[in-house]
């Protein structure tokens, strides 16, 4: 997925849906912290079975915020930030063009009330 690229509003949902949880947030947290960690290891942080630690990361792989790669026996784990930045260009770029012309009318006007 290339930085220009756009979410469509079914995958857009999906990662709204997996940052929506905390355990979620948390395993992404754990993940970026440890790039290539082994499921194995991040199930270790919670007190959970590791049959619900997998629906999680299942959850984050569908929202493509994780990947993962079979190494043996073990599968390790990637954090993948471009859908979060997807998001957040969605929204900041279209405000971008509105909040500089916001500042520059600011600018302007300061300026010109410090010449009276």
């Amino acid at each position: 997925m290339s930085a220009r690229a756009r979410l469509d509003e079914d995958h857009l949902d999906r990662v709204f849906v997996a940052l929506g949880n905390r355990t979620r947030r948390q395993i992404l947290d754990i993940v970026a912290a440890h790039p290539g960690s082994a499921v194995g290891q991040v199930a270790e942080h919670f007190e959970m079975s590791r049959i619900a630690v997998q629906k999680h990361l299942a959850t984050l792989e569908d929202a493509d915020l994780l990947m993962s790669e079979k190494q043996g026996r073990e599968r390790r784990l990637w954090f993948n930030a471009v859908p979060l930045q997807l998001v957040h260009e969605r929204w900041s770029e279209q405000y971008q063009s509105f909040w500089a012309n916001r500042l520059t009318q600011l600018k302007y006007a300061a300026e010109n009330k410090g010449r009276r």
